[in-house]
């Protein structure tokens, strides 16, 4: 069984080709359970907790474990650990144990493109990103794939934090003007594409001031209570999912505008694996205004992990066929 570290996914994965292979793995047959979150405390104040994330296709069956310990950084340590468990699907044995937090970040990146793919317009050439964090390169080179982005505003609470990843972006992508964006709302209203990856309590991107046509993702938030946008926006957009059990379990996004009794579940018009396997069900009119909300799905852990797993097995190959021969007379 292959022992896979962060530094391997990375240079395993490119975004053409892991935004193709869960194009082609959405669109295929799956299983995929409700992942399973678990408080490790009855105490209310504490929120370290544990989850499981099952998934299975033609080819491999995958299992996601992380920790989530929101205090670690109070002694210089990651708040979540992940690994993601590899076995065969033909026979059951294991094939790898990969780092599970980088894959992640380059799955949750691809299945933003993917979606903006789908349902943001072709022509789209302005983006806002909302958030700086770990998220915020990848996001920006996947999207940056799927379309010939000219402008794009970065906004974060942290000015100084947000101008100094536009400088690094500045250097990475000379062909695109990049600012921050001061007026939020002002650059909501001008965007063709809005990606927010924050950690917002409340909303920022509020609905107002998205301009018809534009394409929101959310992906932010994971919590019932918060979210990154106001029911307007969800009532002014047609609304689509990473998968629909995990969100309507999740996403403050649509599950507060449907406690107030201005959403319905029965109007979320189609999920990932829809968008992958049905034309008909993406952006229909060019001053739709799409929104996609997405909280992870194992199935995606599953397909960037296989994708990194096959790629270290070409690797090993090559270096085996590299390796000088032994002679006779050798100790």
């Amino acid at each position: 069984m292959q022992m896979i570290d962060a530094e391997q996914v990375n240079r395993s994965l490119n975004f053409p080709t892991l935004i193709e292979a869960l194009a082609t793995g959405f669109a295929q047959n799956f299983g995929m359970p409700r992942r399973q979150v678990y408080a490790l405390s009855p105490d209310p104040d504490c929120h370290d907790g544990f989850a499981v994330l099952p998934a299975w296709n033609q080819e491999v069956v995958g299992v996601k474990a992380f920790t989530y310990f929101p205090e670690n950084s109070a002694h210089h340590l990651p708040t979540l650990f992940s690994k993601i468990l590899l076995f065969s699907r033909a026979h059951g044995q294991p094939l790898a144990m990969i780092d599970g937090t980088s894959v992640t970040y380059w799955r949750t990146a691809a299945v933003s493109a993917l979606a903006a793919r789908y349902l943001a317009r072709p022509e789209s050439i302005t983006l806002l990103l909302l958030g700086t964090g770990n998220l915020a390169k990848p996001l920006i080179a996947a999207h940056v794939h799927e379309h010939a982005i000219m402008h794009i505003w970065v906004w974060g609470r942290n000015e100084a934090k947000a101008q100094s990843l536009i400088a690094e972006l500045a250097l990475l992508y000379p062909e695109i003007s990049f600012l921050f964006a001061k007026e939020l709302n002002a650059c909501v209203q001008q965007a063709d594409i809005i990606v927010s990856a924050t950690g917002s309590a409340a909303p920022l991107v509020l609905g107002e001031y998205v301009r018809p046509g534009t394409h929101i993702d959310l992906l932010g938030n994971h919590s019932q209570d918060r979210r990154e946008c106001d029911t307007l926006c969800v009532e002014r957009s047609t609304v689509f999912v990473d998968y629909r059990e995990n969100v309507l379990n999740e996403a403050g996004e649509l599950l507060i505008p449907i406690a107030e009794g201005r959403f319905q579940a029965e109007a979320i018009r189609a999920d990932l694996s829809q968008l992958c396997n049905d034309a008909s069900v993406r952006r229909s009119h060019r001053d739709e205004i799409t929104l996609f909300k997405s909280v992870g799905t194992a199935l995606s852990d599953l397909i960037a992990a296989h994708v990194v797993y096959k790629e270290n097995m070409q690797e090993n190959k090559i270096e085996e066929r590299l390796m000088p021969t032994s002679n006779k007379g050798d100790n």
